[in-house]
């Protein structure tokens, strides 16, 4: 191979993985796109689709109970707040695990049962994703990590739970959250004034 048809090659392989970029950037869910479709079998070995909610507000929560921060929200309760608040107001709530199957933190639909029953939480459905396959078609980034859907399907927040970027259950009571202030704009007919946060916490283990 001369060096013309090794530059042409190495061009074609950069703009390919240009390409590739710019497609996953462009698949990731952010505020105001359309939100992914997602398909995941639940802990109690359901199948579930994100489209069979279309037509309700929904929120994804991504979850690993390993993690401090998703500890930091269910030992201070706010994570079952929200869930029983916004559930008596028919938004439905999916929580995802996305770690890798293998992972030292990986857990089994029956093991993510148990310990979401200890919580006391009461999500629509806990979302096993050990592929996953969902995480990264939501670009999901930590735990937890969080998205507003409307009944269109469409993406109206996305980021953090709330403005405390700490693992301290006590700055739960002194924190803007994000997810009750996006839900109380949208399903009252208002634009949701902060659409997009960074997220914190654990990294997922892809």
């Amino acid at each position: 191979m001369n060096h013309d048809s090794t530059r042409r090659t190495a061009q074609r392989l950069a703009a390919a993985t240009l390409a590739a970029a710019f497609t996953s950037i462009a698949s990731a869910a952010t505020p105001g796109s359309p939100a992914p479709d997602i398909a995941a079998t639940d802990a109690l070995g359901k199948a579930v689709k994100l489209s069979d909610f279309r037509g309700k507000y929904v929120v994804l929560e991504w979850t690993n109970p390993d993690c401090p921060f998703v500890q930091k929200h269910y030992d201070s309760k706010n994570m079952q707040g929200l869930q029983r608040e916004w559930g008596a107001k028919d938004v439905v709530w999916l929580s995802v695990n996305s770690t890798r199957e293998g992972h030292s933190e990986y857990r089994s639909g029956a093991q993510m049962d148990t310990w979401m029953k200890a919580q006391d939480g009461t999500p629509q459905a806990v979302l096993i994703d050990g592929r996953s396959t969902a995480g990264r078609a939501y670009a999901a980034k930590t735990t937890p990590h969080m998205f507003v859907i409307d009944p269109a399907g469409n993406v109206v927040y996305a980021g953090a739970i709330d403005d405390k970027r700490s693992s301290n259950p006590a700055d739960v009571k002194t924190a803007k959250n994000y997810v009750r202030a996006a839900l109380a704009e949208a399903t009252t007919g208002k634009p949701v004034s902060v659409a997009s946060t960074t997220p914190y916490g654990c990294s997922v283990k892809y």
